[in-house]
């Protein structure tokens, strides 16, 4: 069995053998498999695809090319939330906090920003002195003794899908849909979450632009991750205008614990539907009743004690939880104003490129971010506004024309404007009177 041999069947259309996959990605692991061949397979896998089976046996090679993470000894389920990207979407700092208050155990390893989406990990470093880097051991300690955790993976978690993405990225294979289930599905399952709900984003600052595009994409995943014997659930959501508020590291921190202290908008909504499916299904309790003490978490505020735990137990400082201003906004400020009448249409994903080009994310792996640049909407899609009307506020450290082009491009009046679902479908519901 050679790569090349595996490279030639995948190309001409032939469904892969188990050894075959579980060869290749040893290969891929092992760097024996040089980059010109990965590319060469992700392109026959992005033109000629995947069967389920093909993509479950691939997944599963990935998360075992490298160190499983360790389950953690405290009691319980294990609840995990993923998102695929997008502009503002700062749930995991609501989700966590509120699921852990209920109950639910929540060891999430999260990423960091690129490109035009925020990272989860580089919000929770707004909280000065908060650690990311948890070794195994403080990892489980904590999730025992708090019952949350936040953290990044370690350089030996799944290298076949490091090797992989990072060929990816450079040959136009990122949107193969197989390539892109297997690569999310793989930390999962490197992981050991008894329960998982996918965010499958689509719209303009999505990666998948159509809906019924994600809605594939979400089927796959879920179809993984219950053949991997998880609990797994995915909703399809709608990221045309940012989901939130603020955009901007500092920002959105602000706005979650904003959220957690009872502020509502899209943020809240769907970070409150996401706890209602997880808890409902960890705790094996009606979604009405997950709702019902999802809501009573954060209005006796122990969701944001939760949070306030979460943070000093990584070193963190939670000063902000009762001061906004410990976490500042870049010094200068810039005002969009509507340049015509009618009804506002958002661009996310023009709005996330501006903050990006003010130094609020990254262009390249390793660069440094400016956690106080933020852009604040004052109005969303949908407003009627008028001619004038301040539509967002800038703040930024350094001028950026560009930057100023994209954020006062992100917004456009028409006569009409019709509005989509938050959450387009959902995925993996159980079957009726079970």
């Amino acid at each position: 069995m050679t790569v090349y041999d595996i490279i030639d069947a995948k190309k001409r259309g032939n469904a892969l053998s188990e050894a075959q996959i579980r060869f290749f990605v040893r290969e891929v692991a092992s760097d024996r498999a040089s980059d010109a061949q990965i590319a060469a397979f992700c392109m026959a896998t992005l033109l000629r695809g995947m069967t389920d089976e093909e993509c479950f046996i691939l997944t599963d090679a990935m998360a075992k090319s490298g160190e499983l993470c360790r389950r953690p000894s405290a009691e319980g389920v294990f609840a995990d939330k993923h998102s695929t990207g997008g502009v503002s979407d700062s749930t995991t700092l609501v989700l966590v906090p509120v699921l852990a208050s209920l109950g639910v155990k929540c060891a999430k390893y999260s990423g960091r920003g690129l490109g035009h989406t925020g990272g989860t990990l580089d919000k929770l470093e707004s909280f000065a002195g908060f650690n990311v880097s948890l070794s195994a051991q403080q990892f489980e300690r904590q999730v025992r003794l708090v019952g949350a955790a936040i953290a990044g993976q370690t350089e030996h978690t799944v290298p076949a899908d490091k090797r992989m993405y990072a060929v990816r990225d450079v040959t136009a294979t990122v949107d193969s849909i197989p390539l892109i289930a297997s690569s999310v599905m793989s930390k999962k399952l490197a992981s050991f979450a008894d329960v998982i709900l996918l965010d499958v984003k689509y719209g303009d600052g999505a990666f998948m632009r159509e809906a019924e595009d994600a809605a594939a994409l979400a089927r796959l995943m879920v179809s993984i991750g219950r053949a991997a014997g998880r609990d797994t659930c995915a909703a399809v959501t709608c990221m045309d205008q940012p989901l939130g508020d603020n955009i901007g590291c500092n920002a959105e921190v602000r706005e979650a614990i904003e959220v957690l202290k009872g502020k509502q908008n899209d943020l809240a909504t769907l970070s409150l539907y996401h706890c209602k499916k997880l808890a409902a299904r960890a705790l094996k309790i009606s979604e009405t009743e997950a709702e019902r003490r999802a809501q009573e978490s954060i209005r006796s505020g122990a969701a944001l004690a939760k949070l306030g735990e979460i943070v000093r137990a990584q070193g963190g400082d939670d000063a902000a939880l009762q001061d906004e201003n410990v976490l500042p906004l870049a010094k200068n400020c810039r005002t969009v104003r509507a340049k015509g009448a009618g009804f506002l249409h958002i661009s996310a994903l023009a709005l996330g490129r501006a903050c990006v080009e003010l130094g609020g994310g990254r262009k390249r792996e390793g660069d440094r971010i400016d956690h106080t640049v933020a852009i604040i909407l004052k109005k969303r899609a949908g407003d009627a506004v008028k001619t004038g009307d301040t539509l967002a506020e800038i703040y930024y450290n350094g001028a950026s024309e560009d930057a100023f082009a994209l954020a006062d491009g992100a917004f456009r009046c028409s006569g009409e404007y019709a509005p989509k679902p938050l959450v387009y479908q959902f995925i993996g519901e159980e079957p009726k009177n079970v």
